[in-house]
């Protein structure tokens, strides 16, 4: 869900295994809170770590160089699938539009995404219209 800049910027010191979080710079002033790894962003940021050594930037290309883009080998990639219309900012798409279906709360979607504002984030509602009847039938007594 990290914007590609923030990504391709990414230290080893932004990371924390042992808390299984990325540290997340400021934007805009702000103050982001950490950004927790799921189970399966963890295994990979340790495979990584491993390959990295774990200092300086922890994506690296083929030759050992910070990657700085995703345009030399993401786009071939989605070619290679065939896959059309797709880019690397549809993978931040993807991140919150899961989340929302998976029931989390639009605020925490906004907090994940460091989003400035909860409307930006509001563009993602629709996708969990369960949600509102879920909220509703709280309200019946068992």
């Amino acid at each position: 869900g990290m914007r590609s800049s923030a990504q391709f910027n990414l230290t080893w010191r932004d990371v924390s295994l042992e808390r299984r979080q990325i540290r997340r710079k400021k934007t805009g002033g702000k103050k982001m809170p950490p950004l927790p790894l799921n189970s399966v962003a963890y295994e990979a940021f340790v495979a990584l770590h491993a390959r990295t050594g774990g200092k300086g930037f922890v994506f690296l290309n083929t030759k050992g160089d910070r990657l700085r883009e995703s345009r030399d080998w993401f786009e071939p990639a989605i070619k290679l699938a065939k896959i059309e219309d797709y880019t690397w900012h549809c993978n931040r798409h993807t991140f919150a539009s899961r989340l929302v279906m998976a029931g989390v709360s639009i605020v925490t979607v906004a907090q994940l995404m460091g989003h400035r504002t909860i409307q930006m984030t509001m563009r993602y509602a629709h996708l969990a219209p369960e949600h509102n009847q879920g909220a509703v039938e709280k309200l019946v007594s068992p």
